[in-house]
């Protein structure tokens, strides 16, 4: 019988002034914005969000190149909130959820438009839509002991310069510590769990050659570059 001997490579994100965080999990929240949710002709009304998933693999640092994904031809931005947890559990209270936060940072949700349609079509999973390789940019920590717990404050997405996304995080409709409960309630967290809080209106594409930024106030920006 064989030995296999090539464990997965941690993939960790800078966290100054520490050490890097190694990435467990990503979990990303879907229409948590009213106006995203429009867009999408989604429903911002719904009882709960909802989630899904992208693999630790899928991170992309910042400054990077990110190439141009096979299997599409829409490629689209989706500016986020980021939040990287330094505790876990189940069923987490709304009231301890902020303790479980180590720090945030601005990411990408890039997104295959066209394979995310036709999968909702078709009643299909978005898997890969959504999670393909390189398809969670992400900048480097900010710790919460630095940045204060954040509730508010600009998020931008803007393409060569130009802004396409403008918005609140004060404006989801589930703020961090209802989606660290909804999210503990269906699985147990734990330290080094990313969750990408969704995106404000303005979604769009990009093509080869794009410099693209997320921008969201008092974070450090993140920048990639389609190639």
């Amino acid at each position: 019988m064989e030995d296999f001997a090539f464990p997965a490579p941690v993939v960790a994100i800078p966290a100054p002034p520490g050490k890097p965080l190694p990435v467990r999990r990503i979990f990303c929240v879907g229409q948590n914005y009213r106006d995203h949710a429009k867009e999408m002709g989604g429903n911002p009304a719904a009882d709960a969000p909802f989630f899904f998933m992208k693999p630790a693999s899928a991170i992309l640092l910042n400054g990077k190149i990110m190439p141009y994904p096979p299997g599409t031809s829409d490629l689209q931005h989706e500016a986020e909130l980021v939040v990287a947890l330094k505790e876990g559990g189940r069923n987490i209270p709304v009231s301890e959820a902020n303790g479980k936060i180590f720090g945030y940072a601005a990411g990408l949700d890039m997104t295959k438009r066209d394979v995310q349609s036709e999968a909702r079509k078709k009643g299909r999973p978005w898997e890969m839509s959504k999670s393909f390789d390189f398809s969670a940019p992400c900048s480097a920590i900010a710790p919460k002991s630095k940045t204060g717990v954040l509730s508010k404050g600009k998020i931008e997405c803007r393409v060569n310069g130009q802004v396409r996304q403008s918005g609140d995080i004060g404006a989801m409709i589930w703020g961090v510590p209802e989606v660290i409960h909804y999210l503990s309630e269906q699985v147990e967290l734990a330290p080094g769990d990313l969750i990408f809080t969704g995106t404000p209106a303005g979604v769009g594409p990009v093509v080869k050659g794009d410099r693209v930024e997320a921008i969201i106030e008092g974070l450090e920006p993140l920048l990639i570059t389609i190639g």
